[in-house]
């Protein structure tokens, strides 16, 4: 089941007075407080602030990993918070790409056979799958690498093989989670250069949390966040 595309005017993304907690009592940690924002389409919003901010925190609120203690999150007009297991399951395999700074590939895979496995489990027949990760590869200049397996692969070629599998599909949102911060500072800006250029050309939104300061030089507007807060723009 594919999600019906967000209506063109209105936000991809949607956090509505979210929070996050965690522990209870004096033990308790706000690791989101009351935070509101909305991302459109074709948009790279960068995500910034120290160890501990919330970053990533957010993000799983908004990619449905995690549900918020209060507030509402939607995303391509589906109501993340409010939506089952079944619905979340789908939601993230159909509507939402993840990047991980970890790049998470399955290490006895091959580069193709780890884009190729979001169209396993949409069970999209062989031979159309083949064809997409063939064509996902060449977008993210990895063509001649496909029978590698991740070890065969440098960390900059592993996040790229992470990049082509988040898009696999065609995702309305993409969240990345410091997909630069394993690698140097050269590879790092040519993971971005190709994040920034796919979210652009595809009319896609993207949610980047990072401490990269070419990742912020390149986002079309920047969240800051200070110990769960959302400050004001400026």
């Amino acid at each position: 089941m594919t999600s019906p595309p967000a209506n063109p005017s209105s936000p991809v993304v949607e956090v509505d007075g979210v929070s996050r907690e965690f522990g209870r009592g004096d033990q308790v940690v706000h690791a989101v407080r009351d935070v509101s924002f909305t991302a459109g389409r074709g948009e790279l919003v960068a995500v910034r602030g120290r160890s501990g901010a919330g970053k990533t925190t957010l993000l799983n609120l908004v990619g449905g990993l995690d549900r918020p203690t209060a507030g509402r999150v939607v995303v391509a007009g589906r109501d993340v918070t409010a939506a089952g297991e079944q619905e979340l399951l789908e939601l993230r395999r159909s509507t939402i790409g993840f990047v991980f700074q970890s790049f998470g590939l399955i290490p006895i895979l091959s580069a193709a056979e780890n884009v190729g496995v979001p169209l396993r489990l949409a069970k999209v027949p062989a031979a159309e799958r083949e064809e997409k990760v063939a064509v996902l590869l060449e977008l993210v200049g990895l063509g001649a690498h496909a029978r590698q397996r991740p070890y065969e692969l440098s960390g900059g070629q592993q996040q790229r093989v992470a990049v082509a599998r988040a898009l696999a599909n065609d995702p309305q949102l993409l969240i990345a989670d410091e997909p630069t911060g394993q690698l140097d500072s050269e590879t790092g800006r040519s993971i971005m250069d190709l994040l920034a250029a796919v979210v652009r050309a595809r009319g896609m939104t993207a949610l980047v949390a990072t401490h990269d300061a070419n990742v912020i030089d390149m986002a079309d507007r920047v969240l800051m966040l200070r110990d769960g807060v959302l400050e004001p723009a400026g």
